[in-house]
């Protein structure tokens, strides 16, 4: 126990001992509307892209190209729902724990479907608050004041979600993804102030999605801290399509105290439809840079997760699935010399300390 707060974590079912988490995914979805992120195809091959649904004929173009097929985007009709479902299942088989949902407000986040496959499977999940970029928001939203922002969240984590159905009360977990693009927007700087703000007061963890731009994770960091937030309870996701270079990778390590989450497992394709200028690294790659931050004393503020948020990643659409790092990559890891206490420590330890209020 840290401090005057319980030694638990608020899920879609109520409160759970931070004990009782077991292996923890920290940034993934089960339902989400990615459709703002609609690219269209090269003309040569845009009749595979065309289709309502997803057909094995057509996956692999889709995993070269995945922003640009609709159906892969609407990752939250009923097609996706079943999948989702089962793909959680086995997870759970293959001993996992618990799953940290990053929908916030403008991903069209479920609360309901959270609730309904914690209960059947018994895999913990805990749902965020918060807000992602600025495009995938109303106007009206756009215009809330920090204040405002800083409400809505309180609300959620302190009573419950404002999307709870039939008087539901389920409380958020943590803050996030809290979602910015580069340069970082009004709105997107109002989030992370009111973030930063609320951090202080409840002493909550939160998880940042940064601009693709090396410079965003810092700033930041620089507008979280400004505003009262602890470094030591913030998360850096998607270091693996950001921090590129090894260098921009063990800079940011050396001069921040978040917690570094390489969270695209799974993702082998080296084009990455977001950001052409850059080369996606492999799960190998991947490896090998925490492999790096493990030799620099690091490995404490290291996270592992997929980031699933199209259909194509499930195992049902012929992907790989949330059980990804637990049945492949975690082997792969113990092949290249890390221990099991060194696994515990990432997948166990590491989620649980940055649940831990202090």
């Amino acid at each position: 126990m840290a401090g005057n707060f319980p030694d638990v974590v608020e899920t879609v079912l109520g409160s759970v001992r931070l004990s009782e988490l077991g292996k923890t995914l920290t940034h993934e979805h089960l339902a989400v509307d990615f459709r703002k992120f609609y690219a269209p195809p090269p003309k040569h091959i845009e009749k595979y892209f065309s289709k309502n649904s997803l057909h094995l004929a057509d996956i692999g173009y889709i995993k070269q190209y995945p922003y640009s097929s609709m159906s892969n985007l609407e990752f939250y009709d009923e097609y996706a729902g079943r999948a989702v479902h089962t793909d959680v299942k086995l997870f759970k088989e293959a001993g996992g724990g618990t799953i940290v949902e990053n929908s916030s407000h403008g991903l069209r986040r479920d609360i309901l479907l959270m609730k309904n496959i914690s209960e059947s499977t018994e895999v913990n999940v805990i749902a965020g608050t918060g807000y992602y970029v600025a495009s995938t928001q109303t106007a009206s939203t756009l215009d809330m004041t920090k204040e405002e922002i800083y409400n809505l969240m309180y609300k959620e984590l302190e009573e419950s979600c404002v999307e709870c159905p039939n008087g539901l009360e389920i409380k958020a977990g943590f803050i996030g993804e809290v979602g910015s693009t580069w340069p970082i927007e009004d709105f997107e700087k109002r989030v992370i102030c009111a973030t930063g703000e609320l951090q202080a007061q409840l002493r909550c963890s939160v998880s940042f999605h940064p601009g693709r731009d090396a410079s965003a994770p810092m700033e930041i960091l620089r507008i979280y801290q400004e505003a009262g937030g602890d470094p030591t309870k913030a998360i850096m996701s998607h270091i693996d399509r950001t921090l590129i270079k090894k260098e921009q990778l063990m800079e940011f390590a050396d001069d921040n105290k978040c917690y570094i989450q390489f969270d695209l497992f799974g993702s082998e394709c080296s084009f990455y439809q977001l950001n052409p200028s850059i080369n996606m690294p492999s799960d190998a790659q991947r490896i090998k840079r925490i492999a790096r931050l493990k030799k620099e004393g690091k490995l404490h503020r290291v996270l592992m997760s997929h980031d699933i948020h199209t259909k194509h990643r499930l195992i049902h659409f012929g992907g790989h699935g949330y059980s990804h790092i637990v049945n492949n990559i975690l082997p792969n890891m113990i092949n290249k010399g890390f221990t099991m206490e060194e696994i515990d420590l990432i997948t166990v330890e590491n989620p649980k300390r940055w649940f831990t209020r202090q």
